[in-house]
């Protein structure tokens, strides 16, 4: 489990790079599974890109696939710091991830454990492992701060 905290902490420092940046706290980092070695991270930049599909998700994919030379990568585990939105799950699926960590769920947008569940609908062509919860609490608590704060923006102006 601390090896599978190690990475979920660098997916958590990302996710600190993109609430330094006003775009909301999410930040993903893959791994080879064979090697243990991280071959990308990424964070949110939907404001920064003008883009609704740069979830941290869906960059750390596209990295690792460059790298890789193949949309595949069936020996890559993915660790998130919020459960995937149903975009990034089909992501998810199409890229043939072998495990999925994440940290806090995602009641409202969530497409693994909440919302469609992706992978339990039969359009999904893969099915990852999935762990949730991991690191919950400080993910979580990232999460809750920056729309606090964003709010507390809101109603001061």
């Amino acid at each position: 489990m601390l090896r599978k905290n190690n990475f979920m902490l660098r997916a958590l420092k990302q996710a600190s790079k993109a609430y330094g940046a006003d775009e909301v706290p999410v930040g993903a980092v893959i791994v080879d599974s064979k090697t243990n070695q991280v071959i990308a991270q990424a964070y949110n930049l939907t404001i920064k890109n003008s883009d609704p599909l740069s979830h941290a998700e869906i960059t750390a994919i596209r990295k690792a696939a460059k790298s890789r030379g193949s949309p595949y990568l069936s020996e890559c585990d993915l660790y998130v710091t919020l459960e995937p939105c149903p975009m990034c799950a089909y992501a998810i699926s199409l890229a043939k991830i072998r495990r999925l960590y994440f940290g806090a769920f995602d009641k409202k947008t969530g497409g693994v454990e909440n919302g469609p569940r992706i992978f339990s609908n039969s359009c999904a062509h893969h099915k990852p492992e999935i762990y949730g919860g991991i690191m919950e609490k400080e993910a979580k608590e990232m999460l809750q701060n920056f729309f606090r704060e964003l709010r507390d923006k809101d109603r001061s102006t």
